[in-house]
């Protein structure tokens, strides 16, 4: 089976799944996306990991596991979400040390923050891409009935990380770049790092 190589597109809130969040992946060569239902603390690792201008004043989970494999030299080759049952993704991530590669069972979400932390690509199986992929803008006359599935999982969403939503534009407009940096710094060590996102992307608009 022939692999497909994945870029994270965003994260978006879903309001069907309380406190659930739903990754998206973008397939490199095309247009579909792989939606992922993630939890919150799942979802804020891995939006921290795309920030990286924003530090944790202690090491998160991923973060420790990162730091104590740079210890032992074990790196992280490579994610592959490997299988599909029942709505679920199963993940397997290809390690190394010593040039031994080993092979580690994981949950999708927690492979995904730690590919961020190695810079490790991401792969899913073409049949797998093919039966959960869908096409997030899409023709009326050419929509799929599966494809209200995303409807489901991302209703009204609330995006972060890579994207920004109008709202967040808005809400720190009104403050100066010397409360910006004050807000932020007051937002990191809170551990709000979703708050972070957003004002750290008003202070890149000011500064660039």
């Amino acid at each position: 089976m022939s692999l497909v190589k994945l870029t994270i597109k965003g994260i978006s809130y879903s309001q069907t799944q309380n406190g659930a969040y739903a990754l998206i992946l973008n397939e490199v060569d095309g247009d579909r996306k792989l939606p992922i239902v993630i939890g919150a603390f799942e979802a804020q690792s891995i939006a921290i990991a795309l920030e990286k201008e924003i530090k944790p004043p202690r090491p998160l989970t991923h973060d420790l596991f990162k730091n104590f494999a740079d210890r032992f030299d074990i790196v992280i080759k490579q994610v592959i979400i490997h299988k599909l049952v029942d709505g679920v993704f199963y993940s397997s991530m290809i390690c190394e040390r010593d040039k031994i590669e080993e092979i580690i069972d994981a949950r999708t979400s927690d492979a995904i923050a730690l590919a961020l932390r190695f810079n490790a690509p991401i792969f899913t199986y073409k049949n797998i891409l093919d039966k959960a992929g869908i096409f997030l803008k899409i023709n009326p006359e050419t929509e799929n009935p599966d494809q209200q599935n995303i409807d489901d999982i991302l209703s009204s969403p609330e995006t972060f990380g890579l994207e920004e939503s109008n709202d967040s534009k808005s809400s720190y407009a009104k403050h100066s770049l010397s409360e910006l940096h004050d807000l932020l710094d007051n937002a990191v060590q809170e551990e709000d790092y979703e708050k972070a996102a957003k004002i750290r992307d008003e202070i890149s608009k000011r500064e660039s």
